[in-house]
């Protein structure tokens, strides 16, 4: 018996050429393709190559051409159906058993597809009759075009006797079997589950429809979206809408956009942006997930900005957390309150949509910011049962190494929530706490000028070096080792540094820095609200002030080194820079 075409081509749409070949040769991306030595031949130059997109293999050396089951067959000489196993189950699918009920069951799904093929086309028809004008003046006014329509196969069910149509070409039972209608009793009749409703086919990888989604067009007393039940051939948890079309763009892309609904996907694919999926009406399964990983490393949930699409974002995280991987990632988008994608798109455009896209956060981040962001962190029987639950949540990650990284990750984060704080610190709080009108000062900055934090600190610290150098003679040092964000403060810095050192009066020291940058001297003066508050014969106080905005310096640079690293980490789990991370994160704890 031969296996049937629609498992072989979903064997094919699971699996990568490049990711079966590249188990045995290695492989190096060049362009669309990839190319390495030939295993046909023994050779120094590569001759062979791999095109994921065309779904081959070709070595010039040799003229051997061919798909997947070719390539195991040839390699590993293996026979046909001994390729078909081998790739069935690494793509996660049930191996094909040629008995009786396996004949009978491709039957089944023949019949499937045909009756579901008619309604499907039917109902499309029936959008542009004329007495339907409203379905389509709705989708219009979604800004769908005619194009979009026909592309996603969208229709309209009206109520009218199409079953009986379906009745004189195909048995009661095959109908039954797709769940388009269901019986009433009481009327002893079949009913259109999708009566009223624009329909939104569903189709598998190879293409097929085999389900719907439906919504209400009129009733307000109905579910908005409804969809198919669950079939022989439809399973909600292992389907997800328009990946059939989204797959193709794996060979461009890593990320594929994870949306709520039907409406989100056809916009977003409407206005150039094709990586877009959404479920079929659950929260996103491990069946689900895995399948997006066969084709997208690094999906990007996107939901409503709403209060249950963020409800529905955290339980998904929740959920998929386990199965996260250093190659397999999982990403948040967070929509403002009230947004969804459509929103978005349509007020930023493509490319607008796409930089929005940038800011996306890693699960673990998202994660840790959700829950930390509803505890009182001076409650320690709330940060208790925190660190109880974010333990929990690692022990469960099937990657032993990842979940070291994290759960070691989430546990420096919770002891900066309550640090052990010693006499040192307790002085350094209590005289930063004294000094509230310097934040006012920062904030006037900030107002005032286009100054970044960072930048913010060091006209601070030039500020106190420029006009009150003889307080801080014996505290430059702390500041020597520190570089400045540009050239222009870093240089006025290091030659402010001598002439202190050299114990120049102050009037000399404020000459000196005009002849070297007099603009740069006027803009720090300009845009300095110290001399409202720093008393010129309090030389104790300006001491603490120099001291406060190098420390602040200080640790406005590790942390951004961290926010580097933990962004490297995501991408490459090294264990140099997971070791440089914790060096900084317990440096600033010291401070």
């Amino acid at each position: 018996m031969k296996y049937p075409k629609e498992y072989l081509d979903e064997i094919r749409l699971r699996l990568k050429v490049s990711q079966v070949v590249g188990k045995y040769v290695q492989l190096k991306k060049r362009g669309k393709e990839f190319i390495g030595l030939s295993p046909f031949k023994n050779e120094k130059t590569p001759s062979f190559t791999v095109n994921d997109d065309k779904g081959f293999y070709h070595c010039f050396s040799t003229g051997e051409h061919g798909n997947i089951f070719d390539f195991l067959m040839k390699t590993r000489s293996l026979r046909f159906g001994e390729a078909v196993k081998v790739l069935a189950s690494e793509a996660g699918m049930q191996i094909y058993k040629f008995t009786k009920y396996d004949k009978e069951k491709e039957e089944r799904y023949n019949k499937y597809k045909e009756i579901i093929k008619e309604y499907t086309d039917y109902f499309h028809n029936q959008l542009f009759e004329k007495k339907n004008s409203f379905a389509l003046n709705y989708l219009m006014e979604r800004k769908l075009s005619t194009e979009t329509i026909k592309k996603f196969q969208l229709g309209y069910v009206p109520n009218n006797n199409f079953f009986n149509e379906l009745s004189k070409k195909f048995s009661l039972e095959d109908i039954k079997s797709t769940g388009i209608y269901y019986f009433v009793e009481k009327n002893q009749k079949f009913i259109d589950r999708f009566k009223n409703r624009i329909i939104f086919p569903i189709s598998n990888l190879s293409g097929d429809v085999i389900a719907f989604g439906g919504r209400i067009i009129g009733d307000v007393n109905l579910a908005k979206y409804i969809n198919s039940p669950e079939t022989e051939f439809f399973k909600k948890g292992r389907q997800l809408f328009n990946l059939n079309l989204a797959k193709d763009e794996r060979s461009n892309l890593k990320e594929v956009i994870i949306v709520e609904g039907y409406m989100d996907v056809i916009s977003l694919y409407s206005r150039g942006i094709k990586n877009v999926i959404s479920n079929c009406g659950t929260a996103i399964t491990e069946n689900q997930i895995n399948l997006i990983w066969k084709f997208f490393s690094d999906p990007i949930i996107c939901l409503d900005g709403d209060k249950s699409g963020q409800q529905a974002a955290l339980r998904i995280a929740e959920r998929l957390f386990p199965f996260i991987s250093e190659e397999n990632k999982i990403f948040f988008s967070i929509l403002g309150e009230g947004k969804d994608p459509d929103d978005i798109i349509k007020d930023l455009g493509k490319e607008g949509f796409i930089k929005f896209l940038e800011d996306k956060t890693v699960i673990q981040s998202f994660i840790w910011n959700t829950y930390v962001s509803k505890i009182n962190t001076n409650n320690p029987y709330e940060v208790t049962k925190f660190e109880k639950q974010m333990k929990k949540l690692c022990s469960l990650i099937k990657d032993d190494t990842l979940k070291k990284y994290i759960l070691e990750d989430f546990l420096s984060k919770i002891s900066n929530l309550t640090p052990n704080v010693n006499s040192k610190i307790n002085y350094n709080f209590s005289r930063r706490r004294n000094f509230k009108v310097l934040n006012e000062t920062k904030k006037i900055h900030l107002q005032k000028k286009d100054l970044t934090r960072e930048n913010l600190i060091e006209f601070s610290i030039l500020y106190i070096m420029i006009f009150y150098g003889g307080a801080i003679q014996n505290k430059v040092d702390n500041i020597s080792n520190i570089k400045f964000s540009n050239s222009e403060n870093e240089d006025l810095k290091n030659i402010l540094i001598d002439l202190i050192k050299l114990n120049k009066p102050e009037k000399e020291i404020e000459k000196e820095a005009l002849k070297v940058n007099i603009n740069l001297v006027n803009n720090i003066n300009e845009n300095s609200n110290l001399k409202i508050i720093v008393n010129k014969k309090n030389y104790e106080q300006i001491k603490e002030l120099f001291e406060d905005f190098t420390s602040d310096l200080k640790e406005s640079q590790n942390r951004k080194k961290i926010e580097s690293l933990e962004k490297k980490l995501i991408n490459n789990m090294e264990e140099k820079a997971y070791s440089e991370l914790l060096k900084l994160k317990s440096q600033i704890n010291r401070e």
